[in-house]
């Protein structure tokens, strides 16, 4: 599973410190086994067991210079969180595919679920294996989802003119050698109906030097991504902390290249599950000139149960969070990316809750308007789907469990 780019890492230097270990060298190294993570920051046996445990069921990848980031002697250090395996991952259940992917993919690494915009899985390789993956199955099933031959996808999206945007994915495209990257945009750009390309990448985070060494993949970026045309980074910062100098030089190596870059993150128990690291991300985000575009609900991956917190108070951090955040820092969503399409949860009373469809697998649905008798513990849209929903007191009629509005 290897990239090439990979194998020509050199072994970063740790100096350890009272507060954190540094990165002396900027070309990090991967590192992918229990052993190697106890080699650099030294592990209890306990924490050792633990982990080959999880280890076992889901995979394990980070570096070493986003390990420097995470405060070795704070146990609850949401970095930590982020990477570091952890034994609740083999509690509570969940799917592999919690939003049916397996139902919208209309030939391999291709995915067709909303009109208008079209995902082409490159790469099932990433600058990190983030805990909360939705789409882990990519790393523990023999299925391959992600193709090396792109060129029937692109004949598919070549031959569906309704098509106008096409997120590239994976795995992180970042993770593809630039020489098998500039193709790809090469010929997306040469299909007239397709007017923007995104990239969807933690890459930032995980790597900045993926960019700041890369002087060629910068020049191919700015030549794909025009004032008419633009390239987007679908960035995924999921805590402040991961916005180092390091990471913001990349991204303004990516603004001056013509990218536009946007944030998207999930709200996770134990890594920004509070107002005031949502505050500090928002901000920091809108100051970078990085647009917060969705918040998503935790998906109910297999192994995310402890990472979920449930819907209503998802929506609350973020009301609290947004009191104290200029416009431009509060334009994110917070949706539910479900098997239906991005369920938007819009407001809420002491008695209900209200949701409508930003985006919907069947166009008619898009604007939908839903309302649902509060459910304190729902983490996800079908724990409301059972209840009955008899709204007296604002509304003049009774409703079932839910019904459209507009």
């Amino acid at each position: 599973m290897h990239c090439t780019l990979f194998k020509t890492l050199t072994v970063c230097q740790f100096i350890l410190t009272d507060q954190i270990i540094m990165v002396e060298n900027m070309q990090p190294k991967y590192i992918q086994t229990v052993d190697e993570l106890d080699t650099i920051v030294g592990l209890t046996k306990k924490e050792r067991n633990d982990m080959e445990k999880v280890c076992e069921t889901f995979p394990f990848r980070v570096n070493d210079y986003y390990l420097s980031l995470v405060d070795w002697k704070n146990d609850r250090d949401p970095l930590k969180k982020i990477v570091i395996p952890d034994p609740r991952e083999l509690k509570g259940g969940g799917s592999l595919d919690p939003s049916s992917e397996k139902d919208y993919t209309k030939l391999p690494g291709v995915q067709h679920k909303y009109s208008q915009t079209g995902l082409l899985l490159l790469s099932d390789v990433c600058g990190g294996i983030c805990r909360f993956c939705f789409r882990k199955r990519l790393f523990v099933t023999k299925e391959r989802e992600t193709v090396k031959e792109v060129c029937p996808g692109l004949e598919y999206i070549r031959t569906h003119r309704e098509i106008t945007n096409v997120l590239l994915t994976g795995g992180d495209p970042f993770s593809l050698e630039t020489s098998r990257l500039e193709p790809i945009l090469k010929e997306l750009r040469e299909i007239k109906h397709v007017n923007i390309i995104r990239i969807g990448s933690k890459m930032p985070a995980y790597n900045p030097y993926r960019f700041l060494n890369d002087p060629a993949l910068m020049d191919i970026l700015s030549r794909y991504s025009t004032p008419e045309q633009r390239i987007y980074v679908m960035a995924h910062y999921n805590h402040p902390r991961e916005m180092t100098q390091p990471s913001m030089e990349a991204v303004a190596q990516l603004q001056q290249s013509g990218v536009v870059v946007v944030n998207q993150t999930p709200l996770l128990n134990e890594v920004n599950s509070d107002p005031g690291t949502f505050t500090d991300l928002f901000r920091k985000l809108s100051f970078a000139g990085i647009s917060p575009y969705y918040v998503f609900q935790c998906r109910p991956s297999l192994g995310n149960r402890f990472f979920q917190i449930p819907v209503e108070r998802s929506y609350d951090i973020i009301q609290q969070a947004w009191q104290r955040c200029s416009g431009l820092a509060k334009r994110a969503r917070f949706v539910m990316s479900h098997a239906t399409g991005k369920i938007e949860v819009v407001g809420k009373t002491q008695t209900h809750v209200f949701m409508r469809y930003h985006q919907a697998a069947e166009p008619a649905a898009i604007g939908k308007t839903m309302v649902y008798r509060s459910n304190p513990t729902a983490r996800w849209f079908d724990d409301y789907l059972h209840q009955p929903t008899p709204i007296r007191g604002f509304l003049s009629m009774k409703m079932p469990a839910m019904q459209w509005l507009f």
